[in-house]
């Protein structure tokens, strides 16, 4: 298989924004801030993200780029033939168990924009959409739909697939995203309610809130040992890995905030629950588009596009699997890894399906635990198992080794395992205590 290269820097950044992106922001983000300290979560959010999110997606950008080849290449690389296979086949099974709940969300809210277009969001058709989202067999259809969708774009390659997407939908998903904001704020009451919200209790904030921060901010950049890995191998030799990396995690940052500030107004005015965990956005969504002006129209681009910034993270999450198996055995014929791809899924999605209350629980293990793991396994696997001065070079590209640029490798080789860890450890004791 010939190696596929993003065209150009501008859809490398709009295609890694739109990857980081996804429902973590979307649907992640507000329902992990409510459950775990609502502004306190946000607060510590941000810190985590600058200080440890960012310079992970440097390590795991560097360590892919350098294996072009996927996860289990990349590992094997710096960890050996036998630790590399074990441990990179291991993450290609949680980024496939991760893929099977997030593609049901991700049906969810194609189902809730097709909703928007008929019959919409009146009052009268509320308890309709809620007793359409509760049938199984109904997300298991629209999920392995879009399951079948994100196989076929992957099918397409690189250029003519999630960078074409990326390059045509990250726009648009800004531009009905500030709509919506303006909107939010000026419902009755959103811009004291929102100010009284963001007033932050740090105290709130023990072990289990901040390994649930340090998740999102992992998560919702697509850390892991997964995502960014085989998307690295995607970029030019030449790319300016810090400045990707600081892009794409401001510009995560960046839509986190914004997401935030549409959503919470319209929650506090509604009265709705913060705390209601995963199905948060899909109780909100259908009451503010049945009093938002042009909320049929708008509601219907809005969900349109963060349904495809969806897609594009889904894409990712099958695209990981299918580089490792391509390259590994590239003889092998591509339609057909995509159906076995297919084909677990449609084995995979069945629990969360019929039993969406594991959702939860799956995600924190799959989406806070084994993300945080996976990226501080490829931190070591670059620090430690590859030469100090090759990875300078891959990284920085060019120019001498500056004071600060040493001082960023000790930081990612040193200080964020150890930190990550330590977070780590404190959240089992608490949870098993």
């Amino acid at each position: 298989m010939s190696q596929q290269h993003f065209a150009t820097r501008i859809t490398t950044i709009l295609t890694m924004v739109g990857i980081a992106m996804g429902l973590g922001n979307v649907w992640r983000f507000p329902y992990m801030m409510g459950k775990y300290g609502g502004s306190a979560f946000l607060a510590v959010y941000l810190l985590l993200t600058v200080l440890f999110a960012i310079p992970a997606m440097m390590a795991e950008s560097t360590l892919g780029q350098m294996s072009g080849k996927g996860t289990v290449d990349a590992l094997r690389m710096s960890l050996g033939k036998k630790a590399g296979s074990f441990f990179g086949w291991m993450l290609m099974v949680v980024i496939s168990i991760a893929g099977s709940y997030y593609a049901v969300i991700v049906g969810n809210v194609v189902f809730t924009a097709a909703f928007s277009v008929f019959p919409g969001f009146s009052d009268t058709t509320q308890s309709l959409y809620q007793s359409n989202l509760g049938l199984p067999w109904l997300q298991y259809v629209v999920t392995m739909a879009v399951v079948a969708l994100c196989l076929y774009i992957i099918h397409r390659g690189v250029a003519k697939g999630i960078e074409l997407l990326s390059r045509r939908v990250v726009p648009l998903f800004f531009l009905t995203l500030t709509y919506m904001i303006v909107h939010a704020l000026t419902l009755p009451g959103a811009i004291d309610k929102c100010l009284e919200f963001l007033k932050p209790d740090l105290s709130v904030m023990g072990f289990p809130e901040v390994f649930a921060a340090l998740g999102q901010a992992f998560f919702s950049v697509g850390l892991g040992g997964t995502f960014v890995v085989v998307y690295a191998g995607f970029l030019r030799k030449e790319e300016d890995i810090p400045m990707i990396s600081m892009f794409t995690g401001f510009g995560d940052v960046f839509s986190s905030l914004l997401f935030a500030v549409f959503l919470i107004p319209s929650i506090l005015v509604f009265g709705l629950d913060m705390t209601s965990g995963p199905n948060l956005i899909f109780n909100t969504l259908p009451h503010l588009f049945a009093v938002m002006p042009g909320g049929w129209l708008v509601g219907t681009f809005f969900l349109m596009s963060i349904s495809i910034v969806g897609l594009l993270s889904l894409v990712a999450a099958y695209q990981v699997p299918f580089t490792s198996v391509i390259n590994e055995w590239p003889t092998l014929n591509k339609g057909k890894i995509l159906l076995t791809i297919g084909m677990a899924q449609a084995i995979l999605v069945l629990p969360s399906c019929f039993f969406p209350s594991i959702i939860g629980p799956l995600d924190m293990i799959f989406g806070s635990g084994m993300q945080v793991f996976g990226s501080v396994l490829c931190i070591l696997a670059l620090t430690w198992g590859v030469k100090r001065g090759l990875v300078m070079q891959r990284m920085f590209k060019t120019g001498p080794e500056s004071s600060f640029r040493k001082m960023v490798y000790f930081w990612i080789k040193w200080i964020i395992p150890l930190a990550l860890l330590s977070v780590l450890l404190g959240y089992l004791y608490d949870v098993i205590l």
